[in-house]
């Protein structure tokens, strides 16, 4: 059986319709001003991020899980951008069609973050 990592990301309105339209199996093409994907290691962090970033900029954050072909992450170093549990890959833009090739099974949705009314 194929090893496999689970990995999180917060994400916008926008992006979340484009990964529906993509059959719950590819993220978007990155926009110029973005020249990393970053895939983050846990829920936690991903929660935060919707919570504390998207929706105060958005009105509306998710978070989304999916599996990755464990031998694969093998070529991106975890990158440290905080408290202990802020842990990411960085995935180059250009590199994102093939790192999506290597995701096994659906995206899910699994928090939806509002602004309070």
């Amino acid at each position: 059986m194929l090893e496999t990592t689970s990995l999180y990301r917060p994400v916008s309105q926008a992006e979340l319709d484009l990964i529906a339209a993509s059959g719950w199996r590819a993220f978007p093409p990155r926009l110029s001003e973005q020249p990393i994907f970053y895939p983050v290691l846990n829920e936690e962090y991903a929660n935060q991020i919707s919570r504390d970033w998207n929706v105060p900029y958005y009105g509306v954050g998710y978070v989304v899980r999916f599996a990755v072909e464990t031998a694969y992450l093998g070529q991106f170093a975890t990158q440290n951008v905080g408290d202990p549990h802020h842990n990411e890959l960085w995935v180059p833009a250009e590199q994102l069609a093939e790192f999506n090739a290597h995701i096994i099974g659906p995206i899910e949705v699994t928090a939806t973050f509002r602004r309070q009314a």
